[in-house]
């Protein structure tokens, strides 16, 4: 299974095991979204990869050998495997175990609390020539706020330690990140339920309602730009170049 779901106490460990760099495909988007409802009853959760990367983002690969029919299929999911993460309504946090890139970088934002060991974290859609979904920006901007936006996303820069931590995106930095992971999430865990989930739907109340009045006009523009064939043509290259 690309995800997998194991438990420590009563912390639920959520595990991107998906390939080489633990991408993202329909197949982990939909298994993702699952996942999260076995583990609806946990006190908090902990979001990590397998081995040394967090995850690299969007299976490119699945993206140039699917072409534009898999584009309308994928993107859908991937915008409700990201909210399905931002919505969680218990404390979730990011064990950094490697680079969080791309989509691996907006799953992190997702979470509550940030924990980068040796890896880096950055947002690099537009270098490979395709735009986020509006679902990813409102959760960037969430984490991060709006005025770091333009400089996150169009210079495509990946941050390592404490650049990333000075500029807030971790929270800390650890040499096992996820006992310190778990750690946190056991402490965020012993708050009342209740009130932390409240608190944090009253948080994030202003983003999850741009998503819902704008999605509907945003994401069928944001599918016509990737299955583009200039955007199909850059995701090719991108491939040829740095993925085979």
């Amino acid at each position: 299974m690309p995800i997998t779901l194991d438990s420590h106490h009563d912390v639920a460990v959520l595990r991107i095991d998906h390939g080489k760099a633990n991408t993202l495909d329909s197949d982990s988007c939909r298994e993702l979204v699952l996942r999260l409802e076995e583990a609806a009853q946990a006190r908090a959760l902990v979001l990590t990869g397998t081995g040394r990367i967090f995850s690299a983002g969007v299976d490119l690969k699945r993206v140039h050998d699917g072409g534009a029919a898999y584009v309308s299929e994928f993107l859908p999911l991937l915008s409700d495997a990201l909210l399905a993460v931002f919505g969680f309504p218990r404390p979730v946090v990011a064990a950094l175990n490697g680079p969080a890139v791309a989509g691996g970088a907006v799953l992190a934002a997702a979470c509550d609390h940030r924990v980068l060991g040796s890896g880096g974290i950055g947002v690099t859609e537009l270098l490979v020539g395709v735009p986020f979904p509006l679902s990813a920006l409102e959760i960037l901007r969430c984490a991060y706020g709006t005025a770091p936006l333009p400089g996150l996303t169009y210079s495509g820069e990946i941050y390592r330690g404490q650049d990333a931590l000075a500029r807030g995106l971790v929270d800390e930095l650890a040499d096992d990140v996820l006992e310190r992971a778990l750690a946190v999430a056991t402490r965020l865990g012993e708050l009342p339920a209740e009130a932390f989930a409240h608190t944090k739907a009253q948080i994030r109340q202003p983003f999850h309602e741009r998503i819902a009045e704008y999605r509907h006009s945003d994401d069928p523009e944001v599918e016509r730009l990737w299955r583009s064939p200039a955007a199909l043509a850059a995701v090719k290259s991108y491939v040829d170049k740095v993925l085979r």
